[in-house]
């Protein structure tokens, strides 16, 4: 695969931009609910043309709580994986050792950071909103499969929230600026992990044959539609969610086509997104070109 990425730059990368959750989300910080907190391109809550301008932004602040629980639901997944890789290899390349177990010590200090989001957000928004899960359980899916195919979900999760934050968080001025800060110290370290992981997935393919990796694909494949009906479930507590915080019920029609346009908004975010990233796209071709072809079937299900 053609990069320069290396274990020994990710590490001293890690280093430089190391930050502290207080830091991120000081105790006296708080959120301004009369700002947007995603971008358009990925809440889509703007084309939601039955909702008023006011409940179009409760619903864009339900999206951002939502964005930040399922990274942090995501990331429960990744740190037991990333502990895994590292562990056989104690006794061997300290550097890349230590990258490794870098990579997984601030994926826990995110989900430590997402959790004092999640109860700052709950304070101040006044609605409880519901996330899928337990975690645990989710973790316990995604890990039973084969090990290339978890890597590869785990790029795709990389790449997606790079491309997320550089196409259309970092040069939005209309976004509140807490929750703004808070994606971009989660897209600055985990620049590192995408590189990391890169570096995993080219472990894992070494020594498979075709088959075998078409066999990763596919269970590939099988953690996305997982996630999928998670993000359906997750659409419906979200629009539960908005009919509470605003006192009305949608009647059947605007509840089904809301539900609808939802479902895909998160479709894109959290898996079209991720599938089409072209760095993503390239690990795929350098792996199998029947791999990337692959995918680039499926992903239009996702835009």
């Amino acid at each position: 695969m053609k990069h320069d990425f290396s274990f020994e730059q990710a590490l001293a990368a890690s280093g430089r931009i190391a930050w502290q959750i207080e830091d991120v989300l000081p105790a006296d910080g708080s959120l301004d609910f009369q700002r947007h907190f995603l971008p358009e391109s990925l809440a889509r809550t703007g084309a939601a043309t039955t909702l008023s301008p006011r409940e179009q932004q409760v619903l864009n602040h339900i999206r951002g709580h939502e964005y930040l629980s399922i990274f942090g639901l995501v990331e429960e997944f990744i740190l037991p994986f990333v502990l895994d890789h590292a562990r056989p290899q104690l006794n061997g390349d300290d550097v890349r050792v230590r990258a490794l177990l870098a990579f997984a010590g601030e994926e826990a200090k995110h989900i430590h950071l997402f959790k004092q989001f999640h109860a700052r957000f709950t304070r101040d928004f006044g609605t409880d909103c519901a996330v899928i899960g337990p975690p645990e359980t989710v973790a316990a899916e995604v890990l039973k499969h084969d090990p290339l195919a978890v890597a590869l979900t785990i790029l795709h999760i990389e790449w997606m929230t790079q491309r997320h934050y550089v196409e259309s968080v970092r040069d939005n001025r209309d976004l509140d600026p807490l929750f703004k800060s808070l994606l971009k110290h989660h897209w600055m370290e985990e620049a590192q992990h995408a590189k990391l992981d890169t570096l995993m997935v080219e472990a894992l393919v070494e020594g498979r044959d075709e088959a075998s990796i078409q066999k990763a694909i596919d269970e590939y494949l099988e953690i996305g539609m997982f996630l999928d009906n998670g993000l359906k479930t997750q659409t419906d507590f979200n629009i539960d969610a908005f009919e509470r915080a605003v006192g009305r019920t949608l009647g059947p029609a605007e509840h089904e086509e809301l539900t609808a346009q939802q479902h895909q908004a998160l479709r894109w975010t959290y898996l079209g997104s991720g599938m089409t990233h072209p760095k993503f796209v390239a690990t795929l071709a350098a792996i199998s070109p029947a791999a990337r072809d692959r995918i680039a079937e499926v992903a239009p299900v996702f835009s």
